[in-house]
């Protein structure tokens, strides 16, 4: 992830969006600075810092800071430690905010309103933005704005943030002098037993007078949860979930994948009547078309996983999922807050690495962050679609299960299992193996929307698309030159690729790679596939492409491969791909993380060994079965 440098510059009155994570405070800063932001990272720390522009309703131009989410001003993870910082002014390179926009969720002012008193001890001058007010007044909560802004002594402004509600209201706050002149008197400081306790008084007393201060009606989601978080049930729905999603990847793609093999199968056909036999052929044929097109044909599978896994955040079952998975996360020594970032990591390792940043404990921290590469990102998707549909039949087992589907629910679940020992070993030979329990917001759950499934979808299609289009071509393209020069000797016998500069390094790591059962093909393939996953098959299929005979060059890459290769050599490029070395993208987000390159060296480190010891494993045992 690329970021942009900022510099500060004292342009307008800088304001500051604070709130609990889950309240809605990112909508409302999309809505109140639309197109006109900027992400960076704060000086000296790994946390995001995103800076918006705003015109209050008369036109004075404002700065927008958005805050990281935090239940407290007692930072417990470094998101939470930024916030403090900026508000207190001890944060580096950055000013105190003239005016704070604190943001409620209307649905939980208990614990929402214990923040606003906190910030107004620290005697900034804010506003409350209250925010879900639809949802408050379905649930029966009825909130009068100008009763709760006459108890917390603020203005309250109702907004629904999804929907654009209040947002001019806030504006128009904006260009009271008033609002902006300290009228906030700071409260006396107190130790930290004390703020507890005087804040709990005070949010007791502030619901009284709003006559909020009965208890709530168990509402739908409680009652959905004692069957999903039942201790037996629970797991057992979550196994489900998942196996349901990988029956699908293989299952819904199917006609897709076909329609895309036979419009680029039709491609090459056309291109190389066109073209006369020579490199610009080859170029076009061999290198485009048959190295982006053999990664295209996996973009439906990667959209359905993509699919099923935006429909349950959308719904809110993966928070459940979390607290599920904590007792056996905690065996390991980690908590079921590492579940989130290593979810993430399940699309690209990248942000599940970025999203250990709410993780408050340091050593927690940085095991999700090692572990992280180990989950199965979409990248390697591409792989072991194309080995499972070479070796795997395609059949119906124990009474209507899909067989390459379950074979693709092992290796994801051999990739967990992988990160859960790694764990388990920095567990006993680390030091501060300390669980803590976990504590995280469980969201009501609610009809994914449609809308934000559709955009989840067009962005990871765009990104992907982006990628075949970008450094896949470029490798492909190179991959290509050092595969066709020099040419073939006069009288040499073999295919041309064989004589390139790409066939004598194929062949020079073929030496390293023979003991797990790797071809020079495969080898070369490797190189390439440190940048991103999905070039190795883009390489293979170049590689074949250009050393296959004339009758076959227009061949697909399965059944090349299942022609050429042998089960166990399949079988040990699967496990290899589980464990692989990540690609260099990754590497740098952990740089950027740990500040340093000591963890991203030993994380390449203890990859390739754990891929080369499960790869020679799995290939002298099946060889062993199938002698």
């Amino acid at each position: 992830m690329r970021e942009a440098i900022i510099h500060l510059h004292p342009a307008g009155p800088l304001l500051a969006l604070v709130g609990n994570p889950n309240c809605g405070k990112t909508a409302l800063f999309n809505r109140l600075t639309g197109s006109q932001q900027k992400v960076a990272n704060y000086a000296g720390v790994t946390v995001e810092r995103k800076e918006g522009r705003l015109s209050s309703a008369a036109g004075k131009n404002l700065r927008l800071l958005d805050l990281p989410g935090t239940y407290s001003l007692h930072p417990r993870s470094p998101d939470e430690r930024v916030t403090c910082d900026v508000l207190a002014g001890r944060a580096r390179g950055e000013k105190r905010p003239d005016l704070v926009i604190c943001v409620l969720d209307a649905t939980n002012l208990r614990r929402t309103l214990r923040l606003v008193l906190a910030v107004k001890r620290m005697g900034l001058p804010c506003v409350v933005a209250l925010n879900m007010t639809d949802l408050a007044d379905r649930r029966g909560i009825h909130i009068d704005a100008d009763k709760l802004s006459a108890a917390i002594g603020v203005p309250v402004i109702r907004t629904v943030a999804t929907q654009g509600v209040g947002v001019d209201e806030l504006k128009l706050l904006l260009d009271q002098r008033e609002v902006w002149s300290a009228a906030v008197d700071a409260l006396p400081e107190l130790s930290s037993p004390s703020k507890q306790e005087t804040d709990h008084a005070a949010v007791r007393q502030i619901l009284q007078a709003l006559d909020l201060d009965q208890q709530l009606p168990h509402l739908p989601s409680d009652r959905i949860d004692r069957v999903l978080l039942h201790p037996v049930l629970g797991p057992l729905i979550l196994l489900v979930v998942l196996f349901l999603l990988f029956q699908a990847v293989f299952s819904w793609a199917e006609g897709p994948k076909d329609l895309i093999e036979s419009a680029i199968g039709w491609l090459g056909q056309q291109a190389g009547s066109l073209l006369a036999e020579g490199w610009l052929h080859s170029l076009i044929v061999d290198g485009l078309i048959a190295g982006v097109g053999g990664v295209l044909v996996f973009l439906p599978q990667i959209l359905i996983l993509f699919f099923f896994i935006l429909v349950l955040e959308e719904s809110g079952y993966l928070p459940r999922a979390a607290f599920l998975l904590d007792r056996l996360m905690g065996s390991v020594g980690l908590s079921g807050r590492s579940f989130i970032p290593l979810l993430s990591s399940f699309a690209c390792a990248i942000p599940g690495i970025m999203a250990t940043r709410s993780i408050a404990n340091p050593r927690d921290r940085l095991v999700t962050i090692m572990i992280a590469p180990l989950m199965t990102c979409s990248a390697r998707l591409p792989v072991y679609a194309l080995l499972i549909g070479a070796f795997i039949p395609q059949r119906v087992v124990w009474g209507g299960f899909e067989l390459q589907g379950l074979v693709l629910l092992g290796l994801y679940i051999a990739g967990i299992l992988g990160a859960l020992a790694v764990a388990w070993v920095l567990k006993r030979f680390g030091s501060g193996a300390q669980v803590r329990p976990l504590m995280m917001e469980l969201p009501n759950y609610h009809w994914p929307n449609p809308r934000n499934v559709l955009i989840g979808l067009r962005q990871r299609a765009a990104i992907f698309i982006k990628r075949v289009g970008g450094i896949i071509l470029c490798l492909t393209l190179l991959l290509w030159a050092l595969s066709s020069f020099p040419g073939k000797p006069e009288g040499a016998s073999g295919a041309p690729i064989e004589y390139s500069v790409a066939g004598m390094l194929g062949r020079g790591l073929a030496q390293v790679f023979e003991p797990i059962g790797f071809n020079w093909q495969i080898s070369l393939a490797l190189v390439p596939g440190l940048a991103a996953r999905e070039i190795a098959i883009s390489a293979l299929g170049t590689v074949y492409a250009l050393s296959a005979r004339a009758e076959d060059a227009a061949q697909a890459l399965t059944p090349l491969i299942a022609q050429s290769w042998s089960l166990p050599t399949a079988l040990s490029l699967l496990a290899w791909f589980v464990f692989a070395p990540q690609c260099l993208a990754t590497l740098a987000a952990v740089r950027r993380e740990t500040g340093g390159l000591r963890m991203p060296l030993i994380m390449t480190g203890y990859l390739f060994g754990l891929a080369y010891l499960a790869s020679f494993i799995t290939f002298r045992i099946s060889t062993w079965l199938l002698a």
